[in-house]
């Protein structure tokens, strides 16, 4: 009995996997379409070779002119098909072949006809077709056929014709705009699906013009909407209006609240969830707005369809961001939700309750959670880590249990991101609740006792170096190290030489145990372990005696290298060896990148010193070269920062200018690189007149014409400023490109003799304070800071007032001071409320200075921030922060 039946299931099986389009050939599927020729159609075997050129032509497969053009022909021929099934699919193709303006004639007249035939899906499908195909002209001709579309009886056509229309709004928007009427009609319709796109259309026709959508709004808030969909969309243009009445009016009640409340008692849960979900985004909501909103997310927690589930617990999520408490009322239900069948939403459950859960429930959340954890994907695993940290970070006390718990699940299986966001989420706990320091090093040292992925055992031994010896018994983590040189790969063997060292230069009492170990490293099979070993062993001072290891050697060992490492491989490569020894002072401190305004078209992009030559290096030796070979410039000194080439002219215009800025002490000199983009033209005297009155602290002291400038043949003209000394005077300069032109014969290539004075207005140029900054990181940000001397610190809080985001206040602060990100702290994690930014440079003068930037939001878009600066000038700390109050 049982053979039969698990063959029936072979079957189905083999039926499941079963694909009509396997192994389909475009050539071969073309060699078909000939049946779209035979004198007897025969409408079944049309439609399915119809079907395989859609799935070609939506799997990507191009078609070529020719094949298309074949293809069209022979479907319009189809039009003789009385079968409905056929001419839908015939609809179908045209739409997705797009015939081009001389092919569209053919089908137009065919169009039109099921434009106006008594079968509604004809016209229906006919409409959608030919506004998908057709261009302005032919639009004037049906526009009266469209317009009593959209009023038309049969629900189907009218919204065939508003779909179109919302369409064709966006190319030919004068016509659309003239069927106001017809579309108001419509959405007064009863049925739901024309209603639905009548008032989408109406109010992209109006949604220019404040007024207009507001006046919208007001008429349709009072009642007229019965379709579901068309209420969820009044829901969110009330939104909308709401949010730009707020704008402009701070104070007074909310326009439309009454109306959004009142959709929290619709009929239909798609409205009562859009309303809600509405409410709680309001800008500013208050505890007494939220509530009717928060109670009937609450009721859809307990509801039997899991998407009603998901979207409550998904909605409640983000409004536990900005008001934790008013969602506390849920958490009951919220945990009846984290043994959900889906998964999606009991870990949004238990990242809710997470946020705001009080202290004394943590210890029976993180039950629930380890049962939890073991269920689901990686992706839901990392969302709870973050959360859990966010926890530890909320309630210090509770970092014991919630340690245990992140260690615990780092001993299980998992996926490396998953376990690099435990690890990143214990490092962040060490550094920010000194009480969690030493349990949380030993869950990191049992962890690479383990761990499969070489990055993290590197970036733990890194970690355990820096902050191993500042522990009560920096002993006891020595074998964890020295165990790495024997068990694994060379890379974690050479972290664990120099981890090793770093004990043996912090802690003096294990000079002479870390020195034997060290002893031991020089007959590694690897090169690198071996040098590493060769190197901290001579450094720590020979013997290993129990002696205190000097400045210095610390400063070697802990100290950040301040020149990036790109720069310092360059140079490297471009170092010939001669008998003058490698130079590492030598070596240029700033990165410079190639900016996106260099892409200018062919032909046109200014070479040679005009834009940044290969390599850092040689871009700041040629500019030094180039300006001290000039004599104007020859006593400014030493050359301090040239920024990247700011196009000061449109793509494709006659001339391409471009300029680079050189700061220098006491001067800033401006090199314009041109080039002369007519061949007919030859441009000669070229000189940049510079109008500095909107930069009052520079005084125009030389300036260095271009005698002549040949087609396609990039050349130099400068122009030099005075300025305080070391001060960081900023400015706005407009420019005028000033020359003779001299027609060229182009058979001969020779100029005229006589030529004609012209001018071109060229942008304006900006001298800003990121100009006085160079860009140059420190590998260990935290070393750095505390090598700095503290009394040179300055400290203040700024409100940098309404933004887009988190992240956008942040690139804002970076690029207004222009100094280096450290240790990836540019990037802001999604929907965090708070973030830190270091930042790292060398200041005008040769001045290191460091900036620890703290972010958090004021209120759900107003963000607050916290600026420390150290650097070894207090003058310079005190120049940053005047920097950021008058940006």
């Amino acid at each position: 009995m049982a053979q039969p039946l698990v063959k029936k299931d072979d079957d189905r099986d083999d039926e499941a996997d079963y694909s009509p389009f396997l192994g389909i050939e475009k050539g071969a599927v073309l060699q078909e379409a000939r049946v779209f020729n035979d004198p007897q159609l025969d409408p079944r075997r049309c439609s399915q070779v119809i079907t395989k050129l859609l799935y070609l032509l939506n799997q990507g497969e191009t078609f070529t002119k020719v094949e298309a053009t074949e293809v069209f022909f022979a479907v319009t021929k189809l039009f003789q098909s009385k079968d409905i099934g056929l001419r839908r699919m015939v609809y179908v193709m045209i739409k997705e072949l797009s015939p081009s303006a001389d092919e569209v004639i053919i089908v137009t007249s065919s169009l039109m006809k099921d434009m106006t035939s008594k079968t509604d899906m004809y016209r229906a499908n006919a409409i959608r077709v030919l506004c998908r195909i057709t261009d302005g002209t032919l639009l004037t001709q049906i526009e009266r056929y469209l317009k009593q579309a959209i009023v038309d009886k049969n629900p189907v056509v009218a919204s065939a014709a508003l779909v179109s229309g919302i369409h064709l709004l966006q190319t030919n928007p004068e016509i659309v705009k003239r069927w106001s009427n017809e579309v108001q009609e419509a959405v007064q319709s009863r049925a739901a699906l024309v209603q639905f796109h009548a008032l989408a259309l109406l109010h992209q026709i109006r949604q220019n013009d404040r007024l207009a959508v507001n006046k919208l709004v007001s008429s349709l808030t009072k009642g007229s909407v019965r379709s579901p969909l068309a209420q969820c969309l009044l829901i969110r243009y009330t939104s909308q209006v709401i949010r730009e009445s707020a704008n402009n009016n701070q104070a007074g009640d909310r326009p439309f609240y009454d109306f959004l409340e009142g959709c929290l008692r619709h009929k239909a849960e798609m409205v009562i969830f859009e309303a809600a979900r509405a409410i709680t985004e309001l800008n500013g909501v208050t505890s007494r707005e939220l509530t009717p909103a928060i109670t009937v997310l609450q009721l859809f927690l307990s509801s039997s369809k899991p998407v009603l589930r998901f979207a409550a617990v998904r909605t409640l999520n983000k409004v536990a961001m900005t008001h934790p408490m008013a969602v506390t009322n849920c958490n009951i239900d919220m945990e009846s939700l984290i043994s959900d069948q889906n998964r999606s939403i009991a870990t949004l459950a238990i990242t809710t309750l997470l946020k705001t859960g009080n202290e004394s429930s943590v210890d029976r959340l993180m039950k629930q959670i380890t049962n939890f954890m073991s269920d689901i994907a990686d992706e839901f695993k990392i969302v709870v880590v973050e959360a859990i940290r966010s926890l530890c970070l909320k309630f210090p006390l509770k970092h014991r249990s919630l340690m245990n718990f992140l260690s615990n699940i780092l001993r299980e299986e998992g996926g490396f991101e998953y376990k690099k966001a435990i690890v990143d989420s214990i490092v962040i706990l060490i550094r920010d609740i000194p009480e969690a320091k030493e349990s949380g090093l030993l869950h990191l040292c049992e962890f690479i006792e383990d761990c499969e992925f070489t990055y993290l055992s590197a970036q733990i031994l890194h970690f355990l170096g820096i902050e191993g010896p500042k522990t009560s018994d920096p002993s006891k983590y020595i074998r964890y190290i020295y165990n790495r040189v024997h068990l694994e790969n060379a890379t974690v063997r050479a972290g664990a030489v120099s981890t090793l060292a770093k004990f043996g230069a912090m802690v003096d009492t294990l000079k002479p145990r870390v020195f034997v170990l060290l002893r031991r490293c020089l007959f590694d099979n690897d090169d690198e372990v071996r040098d590493r070993a060769t190197l901290y062993l001579n450094t720590l001072g020979g013997d290993g005696a129990v002696v205190e290891t000097g400045e210095d050697v610390k400063e070697f060992l802990f100290g950040s290298l301040d020149i990036p490492l790109v720069n310092l491989e360059n140079s490297l490569k471009n170092y010939e060896p001669s008998e003058e020894a490698f130079d590492i002072n030598s070596v240029p401190k700033e990165v410079k990148t190639q900016p996106l305004a260099e892409k200018k078209a062919p032909g046109k992009k200014p070479t040679g010193l005009g834009a940044p030559p290969a390599g850092p290096p040689s871009t700041v030796d040629a500019y030094e070269k180039l300006l001290s070979s000039i004599p104007e410039f020859a006593n400014f000194g030493k050359l301090f920062k040239s920024s990247a080439p700011v196009e000061l002219t449109e793509a494709e215009t006659e001339y391409a200018v471009n300029v680079v800025k050189h700061i220098f002490d006491g001067h800033v000199v401006f090199q314009y690189n041109c080039t002369n983009t007519i061949p007919e033209q030859l441009l000669e005297n070229v000189t940049v007149i510079v109008d500095a009155s909107e930069a009052e602290e520079f005084a125009e002291v030389a300036s260095k014409p271009l005698r002549s400038l040949p087609y396609d043949s990039p050349g130099q003209t400068f122009v030099a400023f005075e300025k305080p000394e070391g001060v960081p005077a900023i400015g706005k300069f407009s420019n005028m490109l000033r020359f003779i032109v001299k027609e060229v014969d182009p058979s001969t290539g020779e100029a005229e003799d006589d030529g004609v004075e012209d001018e071109y207005q060229l942008e304006e140029l900006e001298v800003v304070a990121a100009d006085y900054m160079l860009k140059v990181g420190v590998s260990n940000f935290r070393n750095a800071w505390e090598t700095m001397d503290a009394d040179c610190e300055r400290v203040d809080e700024y409100g940098l007032g309404p933004r887009e985001s988190l992240a956008e206040a942040v690139n804002a602060v970076i690029n207004l001071l222009g100094m280096q990100p450290c240790e990836g702290t540019e990037v802001v994690p999604n929907n965090s409320r708070s973030h830190t930014c270091l930042l790292s440079g060398v200041y005008i003068g040769n001045v290191k200075v460091l900036v620890r930037l703290q972010f958090g939001l004021d209120g759900p878009k107003d963000v607050a921030m916290k600026l420390a600066v150290r650097s070894e000038d207090e003058a310079v700390s005190d120049a940053i922060h005047e920097i950021v109050a008058s940006g």
